[in-house]
């Protein structure tokens, strides 16, 4: 939740070259709409996620543009497209945005109880095996405390931290991490799996050399796991004969009992999926296949109270897991 609030901007002055403090004064709400068209990427998708009008969020872009002097998009019949000017503003207005809540959450602290708002980015791993417990118990601790969770692959977790997207991260440790400070999570443990009658079934464990000449079903472009299993294939002079990607492990064990290929995922996630389906799953002979999981944020100091919060109930959390 937003409160109003009021930021003096300065404005280069076109003519004269120079900058100059200008009355007219940049509000949350005109920021908040200026990221939602952005995200959006049209403005009757971006009233309906602000639930306003269509007409208002086109006078307000306008009077942005209008009081930085500068286009932020360039429109079509297909929608809105940041300009470099925009995609400048997006980075900027976030952090703007960001302070505001911070200002709001330490405030409301004082009433009794913790309360803020925390955006979190989190790979499929952690959401799948682990959030669901950290995030129930977190809440039940401090109910009044917001948190927006959104799945991102680890790659996209780092940089959106560190670009202040998001305050939390939780991503598959290995990826760059652009400076951001890092604090262990769960480990987990990659399996096979495979369909019940597949000739790798009579099999106790596997390699990668083991598993190339089969038809994969992968996940999304980009993900942890098919970037280390291409890595792996490549050191042995192989390719991963990819038939199909998903965006899901529920999709990808789906696709695997159709026998469209076999796959690659955790093993706690693989559980909820071997119960129902017709599936087995083999363990993987692979270092990669142990995997740290991990907590980034830019500065655990400059956190809000909830948000250090939650980071030490993660931390706590991981530090019940079996040595």
């Amino acid at each position: 939740m937003l409160f109003k609030a009021k930021l003096y901007v300065l404005i280069r002055h076109a003519d004269r070259g120079r900058e100059f403090p200008k009355s007219m004064l940049l509000d949350p709400i005109s920021l908040q709409v200026f990221i939602s068209a952005v995200e959006e990427g049209t403005i009757a998708k971006a009233a309906a996620r602000e639930r306003i009008a269509p007409a208002a969020i086109s006078r307000r872009l306008s009077e942005l543009e209008a009081v930085l002097q500068t286009p932020l998009f360039s429109r079509s019949n297909k929608g809105l497209q940041p300009t470099t000017a925009g995609l400048t503003l997006i980075s900027l207005a976030r952090q703007v945005l960001h302070d505001i809540d911070d200002v709001y959450a330490h405030m409301r602290e004082f009433t009794g109880g913790t309360r803020g708002y925390i955006r979190v980015f989190a790979n499929l791993s952690t959401i799948t095996q682990f959030l669901p417990h950290d995030l129930q118990t977190f809440l039940t601790l401090h109910p009044d405390v917001e948190i927006s969770l959104e799945e991102k692959i680890s790659t996209a977790i780092t940089k959106g931290v560190f670009e202040n997207a998001a305050d939390i991260g939780l991503f598959t440790q290995g990826v760059p991490s652009h400076g951001l400070r890092i604090f262990p999570y769960h480990k987990d443990e990659l399996v096979l799996v495979i369909p019940q009658k597949h000739p790798l079934a009579v099999r106790k464990s596997v390699s990668v050399k083991d598993i190339l000449d089969f038809d994969f079903v992968g996940l999304h472009a980009g993900s942890w796991m098919n970037l280390e299993l291409t890595k792996a294939a490549t050191t042995l002079g192989r390719t991963v004969k990819q038939r199909i990607q998903v965006t899901g492990y529920d999709a990808l064990c789906l696709m695997v009992e159709a026998g469209m290929g076999i796959g690659i995922l955790p093993k706690n996630s693989a559980r909820t999926y071997t119960r129902s389906l017709r599936l087995r799953t083999i363990p993987l002979k692979e270092p990669w296949a142990r995997r740290q999981l991990a907590i980034c944020v830019r500065s655990y100091e400059q956190l809000s109270v909830a948000a250090k919060l939650l980071v030490d109930h993660f931390q706590l959390s991981s530090s019940n897991d079996p040595k």
